[in-house]
């Protein structure tokens, strides 16, 4: 009898260890730098975890941190579960998915498409905002060809919205006509009170773009000419927090060399605790092979630069669209998963100085690009009145970025 127990319990340790290991998948992260790895973003197929999990269709998950805490996740549009992990260097973090009722979290990377202001669409996370100029604005005549930026200080919370329904509010702007006809003053501080071009102590667009590549558009060579992209064509929002924002975009066709009908695609994610969007570009229609390009313009000849092809990644100081140093400094930069095959800078002639509203040249990142493939990119900013305060400790989170590109966290489930 004893003997028959030993061998029930035996079962039943078996049988529960079974259904432990479907009720859970166990995440190991390891990381092959000698740096650590902060909040750095994971992802794992959903279909992956369905499978594990044996989940039904309705079923929730919750991600769990080596402390059993929950960690914040998101399922993106591609079907891949993303959560920040952090793994020491040369190190390995072990998180675990199972089934159960998430915590709420709180959004951090969202956006907006805004057709009330010529159709951008602009997006941010907890550490800067960023927009993409759209069709409306191009309609008008408009050449604003490149990436703007909104610096971001004092709060991780979303601003944007925010900033661009005080910069459209109707009442006031009625307000702000009325006054230039009796007190000037009074309708110029309004105007200041509502402008997202001032910095209302959470942050502000101090960044100048017009007809030049801005803080890092891509766009293809012939030979040494750039072929400017203008504004989208069309858009659509694919995720929207809580930690990753993406937007496809949609150009409108080009004339490329003997190719015509030429069509970019672009699709761009901000990810939670990032400086940097990544972004993913394609050309259709496209039959030959052409030197691609990712610029950030200069607004002086002699700025502050780093074009470094060997490490992969570009940085230029900006001193924003007030040059009396009262808004800072902007920090801006792109970095590259792939070998870069040149990098430098490039100033302007005098005509196309006037013919590029002025700016001095680009640092440009120049690579090849095969037809039928995808060029892949990381581009952002920062600001000095945040974190990031010296050109040094920009310069070395985009040479760190750069590395980590290139020796990416393992995943292993």
């Amino acid at each position: 009898m004893k003997k028959i127990f030993i061998l029930f319990a035996v079962v039943l340790i078996g049988f529960a260890s079974c259904a432990d290991s479907r009720q859970s998948m166990t995440i190991t992260v390891t990381n092959p730098l000698a740096l650590e790895r902060v909040g750095e973003m994971v992802e794992v197929p959903m279909s992956d975890v369905v499978a594990k999990l044996k989940l039904a269709d309705t079923a929730q998950i919750v991600v769990l941190d080596v402390d059993g805490q929950q960690v914040p996740y998101q399922v993106t549009y591609d079907e891949k579960v993303v959560f920040p992990a952090t793994v020491e260097a040369n190190g390995t973090a072990v998180y675990t998915i199972q089934p159960g009722t998430p915590a709420p979290f709180d959004v951090v990377a969202c956006g907006k498409y805004y057709p009330e202001r010529l159709d951008d669409v602009a997006w941010e996370n907890d550490l800067g905002g960023f927009r993409a100029y759209g069709p409306a604005l191009q309609a008008r005549g408009e050449r604003g060809f490149g990436y703007d930026l909104f610096t971001k200080y004092n709060t991780t919370e979303p601003v944007l919205e925010g900033m661009y329904a005080e910069e459209l509010n109707q009442e006031k702007r009625t307000k702000i006509a009325e006054l230039k006809k009796t007190d000037p003053e009074a309708a110029s501080e309004l105007q200041k009170a509502i402008s997202y071009h001032i910095d209302h102590g959470y942050g502000m667009d101090c960044y100048a773009v017009g007809p030049t590549l801005g803080g890092g558009t891509a766009a293809l060579m012939a030979g040494d000419t750039i072929i400017y992209p203008y504004c989208y064509r069309t858009q659509e929002i694919l995720d929207n927090g809580p930690l990753r924002f993406t937007v496809k975009l949609e150009f409108n066709p080009l004339v490329v060399r003997r190719d015509s009908n030429v069509v970019e695609t672009r699709v761009i994610s901000l990810d939670a605790g990032s400086y940097l969007n990544k972004t993913i570009v394609s050309y259709t229609n496209l039959k030959e092979a052409m030197p691609v390009t990712t610029g950030l313009v200069l607004r002086e000849p002699d700025g502050a630069t780093v074009a470094d092809a060997a490490n992969g990644y570009i940085t230029y100081v900006d001193p924003t669209t007030d040059r009396s140093g009262a808004n800072g400094k902007i920090f801006v930069g792109a970095a590259f998963p792939a070998q870069v095959k040149e990098a430098k800078v490039v100033l302007f002639s005098e005509m196309e100085k006037k013919e590029r509203g002025g700016a001095d040249g680009h640092v440009l990142a120049i690579s090849e690009y095969e037809p039928g493939s995808e060029y892949t990119y990381y581009w952002g900013s920062a600001w000095d009145k945040a974190a990031i305060k010296t050109p040094d400790a920009w310069n070395k989170y985009m040479a760190e970025y750069a590395q980590k590109l290139r020796a990416p966290l393992a995943v292993v489930y």
